[in-house]
């Protein structure tokens, strides 16, 4: 059984998009500390030809916290990013497509904020066409004395894991004997050089999938997850 395990991250990159296809079941890391200042509640949209953060705004977020104990709040603040993104892409080539489906999942009642981003990793894993499984870290009976590595070790050896699979940047992280001596094959996804025509403007790469799917559809974007490729 392939296994991916990453942080629920708010509307992320195509490359985490890249790991959830590939895998027969995705872990949702939601009883990990919060970050402050990574993707977990924001990332970048295009406006005016620029990379720009698109944020949820948080109630008394702190990286003393996990993420599945931290609210959204209720603000007028969120309540902008629609129109925020409808402003910067309503001329875009596939609004009238992709609107409904942000409309959907940023007008959610839901206020946590794991569950909230669990519910748009899911749902656009919907409507990309994947049939990956999806189950809350905070749902597997684990030791939880665990920490980084050894965490994760624990849950693949839990769900019967034969194969890992991590986005590139986790090559510094993880140890291929550590994983090996478990019986696991440990493999990490680096995502190919990806362009698209963004209105007229020069190309502005890693954005969020908000941004791919408004350029390129969802047919689109379903071929785009294939750019990348495995290393060991």
């Amino acid at each position: 059984m392939k296994l991916g395990i990453m942080q629920p991250y708010f509307f992320p990159y195509i490359g985490y998009w890249q790991l959830i296809n590939l895998v027969d079941k995705y872990i949702i890391y939601d009883d990990v500390n919060y970050i402050k200042g990574g993707w977990i509640n924001r990332n970048k949209i295009l406006i005016n030809g620029e990379a720009t953060f698109l944020n949820l705004y948080l109630s008394l977020a702190s990286p003393n916290k996990k993420i599945n104990e931290i609210e959204i709040d209720s603000g007028i603040r969120n309540q902008k990013n629609l129109k925020r993104i409808a402003m910067a892409y309503k001329k875009a080539p596939y609004y009238e497509e992709t609107y409904p489906l942000l409309e959907e999942l940023l007008t959610s009642k839901e206020t946590n904020l794991a569950k909230l981003n669990g519910k748009i990793i899911k749902e656009i894993s919907s409507y990309l066409s994947m049939n990956t499984e999806f189950v809350y870290s905070s749902e597997i009976e684990k030791n939880g004395h665990l920490k980084g590595q050894e965490k994760l070790l624990d849950i693949c050896k839990r769900l019967g894991a034969s194969d890992y699979y991590n986005a590139i940047g986790g090559k510094a992280l993880y140890d291929q004997e550590s994983f090996r001596s478990e019986g696991i094959r440990l493999h990490f996804l680096k995502t190919k050089e990806i362009r698209y025509k963004q209105f007229d403007s020069d190309f502005v790469p890693n954005l969020s999938i908000i941004d791919l799917l408004m350029f390129n559809g969802r047919e689109g974007t379903k071929e785009l997850l294939k750019c990348y490729t495995l290393e060991e």
